[in-house]
């Protein structure tokens, strides 16, 4: 069983999907980093000064000063501000595997358009026709 696992494990395929994992996982914290700290402060002041990580609905009707005090004084609350960086952070990774797909693909157009196509191959009757027609010829 420890071999069957050792010779799942190191196939290309699964090697590939860690690798690709883990570089997803550091370029999700890119992509966080890049919406959280770069584009949502001057959207925040474009749109008046708002922080969009304190925007949320305290669900017991109360007001806080912030959504850190609404969850140190154990209130529910809807923290719609960090949906929204959320979703924005999910449309910059979609995006960004979009135009990987994309150039890979152009890549794999052009390596196909490298190679000579290759005429297709007659059935086997038709062969058989031309070798009586070339023996009746002789």
């Amino acid at each position: 069983m420890l071999n069957e696992f050792k010779k799942f494990a190191m196939r290309g395929n699964v090697v590939d999907l860690a690798v690709g994992f883990i570089l997803g996982g550091a370029f999700s914290t890119i992509v966080s980093s890049l919406v959280n700290d770069v584009l949502m402060p001057p959207i925040g002041l474009v749109l008046g000064g708002v922080d969009f990580t304190e925007l949320y609905i305290a669900l017991d009707g109360e007001d806080y000063a912030s959504l850190t005090a609404a969850r140190e004084a154990g209130a529910a609350t809807i923290n719609y501000g960090l949906f929204i960086n959320a979703v924005i952070s999910f449309i910059i990774v979609a995006f960004a595997l979009f135009l990987l797909i994309k150039g890979m693909n152009k890549m794999e157009d052009k390596k196909q358009d490298d190679v000579p196509e290759q005429p297709p191959a007659k059935p086997r009757n038709e062969e058989l026709l031309e070798e009586i027609r070339d023996l009746l010829k002789k």
